[in-house]
């Protein structure tokens, strides 16, 4: 039997936010494995470990989430803070994959 999942605003049960809620993480890990296979062609193309961590382009990913963030009225500062964790966690990554590349 197949859970039909609704919109939030249809949910009358917590089976049925929770099946949401689930869904929805499945398809975020599928779009994050996604995000970290472009870590791992960044990796591939920077030419050394210290282009890596780029300070400039990580304030403007982070600002570009807490726009689209305002933009779909989602809380901006949860999303802000989410993102600098995945942009961290995406330059270890990359750090890792770089050195695994080219050790």
């Amino acid at each position: 039997m197949t859970t039909m999942i609704l919109p939030p605003a249809d949910c009358t049960t917590m089976a049925e936010v929770r099946a949401g809620v689930d869904s929805l993480d499945r398809e975020l890990v599928a779009l994050l494995a996604r995000r970290f296979g472009y870590m791992d062609a960044a990796a591939r193309i920077k030419p050394d470990r210290g282009a890596v961590r780029d300070e400039a382009r990580k304030a403007q990913v982070i600002a570009n989430a807490r726009a689209a963030a305002v933009a779909v009225g989602a809380p901006e500062a949860a999303i802000g803070a989410l993102w600098e964790a995945l942009v961290e966690a995406s330059i270890a990554h990359e750090l890792a994959r770089f050195d695994a590349t080219r050790g």
